[in-house]
């Protein structure tokens, strides 16, 4: 049953609220678990929006993206206090409907490269997600999920994610970047459905 959220904005509401999860600061930009800030950023950039610090705990800015209005957003707490962030997006932008909550986020259970689309569902352990729904009370926001692989040997998850890749790797996730945000472009003209049967079905 999905959870409605009561909202406090009394103008035109977004048609999608789109977040990309990653630590702030400088020490944190280029590691694998700011992919998804850097998918929400090349989004915005794509429709001509620039993320500017907002009182929401955030990066955000809003764009037209085939005359649907979009907001799109980093949160500025560190990725264990995203949903912090969320909640007040939520409001600002008067999304009442869980389905209209895009989370891109890096996925440890997904290869360098790979691309899910996931509607609802369980955190597979991650943090981020964890205090969204925290937040929210739900779990049935949409989520983009970019891979980053498992790391090497007995390497923990967590440093893996806070490392910077290799060039290779790095290539890769510029690549899978750009089509994360080709991912919430299809959910907004096609739906998640539709989405998740293309994307998905890459090998």
């Amino acid at each position: 049953m999905l959870r409605r959220f009561r909202t406090e904005r009394t103008g035109e509401p977004a048609a999608l609220l789109v977040v990309g999860l990653g630590n702030p600061g400088d020490d944190y930009d280029g590691t694998r678990h700011n992919v998804g800030a850097d998918a929400v950023t090349a989004l915005a950039e794509r429709h001509g929006g620039s993320l500017r610090r907002s009182k929401e705990l955030a990066l955000s800015c809003e764009v037209r993206i085939s005359g649907e209005r979009v907001a799109i957003a980093f949160p500025q707490t560190f990725m264990n206090e995203s949903g912090q962030a969320v909640r007040k997006l939520v409001r600002r932008y008067g999304v009442g409907d869980p389905t209209r909550i895009v989370i891109v986020h890096d996925e440890l259970d997904l290869p360098v490269g790979g691309l899910r689309v996931k509607a609802g569902g369980g955190l597979a352990g991650h943090n981020g997600l964890k205090s969204i729904t925290a937040h929210l009370k739900t779990q049935d926001y949409l989520r983009v999920r970019i891979g980053v692989g498992r790391p090497p040997g007995r390497q923990s998850g967590a440093d893996h994610v806070l490392r910077r890749p290799g060039k290779a790797e790095a290539a890769e996730l510029r690549v899978v970047v750009q089509e994360a945000a080709d991912a919430v472009e299809s959910i907004l003209a096609n739906g998640v459905d539709t989405t998740m049967g293309r994307v998905n079905a890459r090998s």
